[in-house]
């Protein structure tokens, strides 16, 4: 090879490989619901053991109500050291009446979410903060080292 070739080579693989590093990466978090999954199921028709069957087992069953399941998903992209940006948010949630049949199915997107605000609170405490050097200078003259009896109990 000329030295011409090797630097029209390395200049493409140089290319390439930014190129590549640009790509978004997609991942796919919790139980993301096809639409062709969610024909299968009919209200006043399908159990509970069809649920599990068709979409598996639910991502939380309601806290009050054991006869609601919610099936929480979502889509991000990633590029390059960016942070994740949220493409796709659904959460399915499927109503079952007494006998275990599905009563109602409803479907949330990131549309119809609600941004809560995280609150950066810290919970006090009793006693004093203790600087390092307090807490090391604290400790000094607690502990003997003279130790007659280092059995059980003492």
């Amino acid at each position: 090879m000329t030295g011409s070739t090797t630097v029209k080579l390395f200049a493409i693989s140089l290319l390439i490989s930014t190129a590549s590093a640009c790509a978004p990466i997609v991942a796919v978090h919790g139980n993301f619901v096809e639409p062709e999954r969610l024909e299968q199921i009919h209200e006043g028709i399908s159990r509970k053991a069809d649920i599990a069957d068709i979409l598996g087992t639910p991502t939380a069953v309601g806290t009050f109500d054991p006869n609601v399941w919610y099936y929480v998903g979502q889509r991000t992209e990633k590029v390059a050291f960016y942070p994740p940006t949220v493409v796709d948010r659904q959460v399915l949630v499927m109503h079952f009446g007494d006998a275990g049949v599905v009563q109602k199915i409803e479907k949330l997107d990131a549309t119809t979410g609600v941004d809560v605000a995280i609150i950066d609170r810290t919970t006090p405490t009793a006693g004093k903060d203790l600087s390092f050097l307090e807490q090391m200078l604290g400790n000094v003259g607690r502990f003997s080292g003279n130790k007659k009896d280092s059995g059980p109990g003492h």
